[in-house]
């Protein structure tokens, strides 16, 4: 029996410093191993202190029929599959692009915005219906006076006239509301 076993019999009887004791002597060279394996050094570090964990945690039961160092290294190596297997099914996705992701959508703004919008769709319907349909043709569709005036059946004259009428009947309806818009 080498001494990592003899370590490992005194953890298993209640001596915490014995865990240390094989940490010290099993790390470096863990390491190393799950190195080669993982292809990744960082991977092989937090895979080697799982299997440290798991020897706290789970504390496995030594048969002896191999060298502690093997028995180790085997616990290690079925932690490194399982953390590759894990991530093989995961999409990983650099952090750094979430950055600009977060730059590009701001929550809050957003939030902010639509909540805007339903109280200005709100308001919107409580419009006579040449004013709603003058503005939602103006200023959500986007058409211009004069194809307005065409889809209304009226002169360029009347949509400047309706659009002026219906923007002051809004702003009217939404302060009552509580609500300041600025662009209206």
């Amino acid at each position: 029996m080498d001494n990592g076993a003899s370590s490992y019999r005194r953890f298993l009887d209640g001596d915490k410093n014995a865990l240390i004791d094989i940490i010290s002597e099993y790390r470096e060279g863990l390491v190393l191993f799950l190195s080669n394996f993982t292809g990744d050094f960082c991977l092989a570090e937090e895979t080697a202190e799982d299997t440290f964990i798991k020897l706290y945690t789970d504390k496995p039961k030594f048969s002896g029929k191999s060298s502690f160092k093997t028995w180790i290294y085997t616990i290690g190596k079925n932690a490194a599959q399982d953390i590759i297997r894990k991530r093989s099914k995961l999409t990983e996705v650099p952090i750094d692009n979430f950055y600009s992701l977060a730059d590009r959508d701001n929550i809050e703004s957003n939030y902010i915005k639509s909540e805007d919008k339903k109280q200005l769709l709100r308001a919107l319907e409580k419009l006579n219906g040449d004013y709603r349909q003058v503005l939602y043709l103006t200023f959500f569709e986007n058409f211009s006076n004069t194809e307005t005036a065409v889809i209304m059946g009226k002169n360029e004259k009347q949509i400047r006239n309706l659009i002026f009428r219906a923007k002051e009947s809004l702003r009217n309806t939404m302060e009552r509301e509580g609500f300041r818009y600025e662009k209206i």
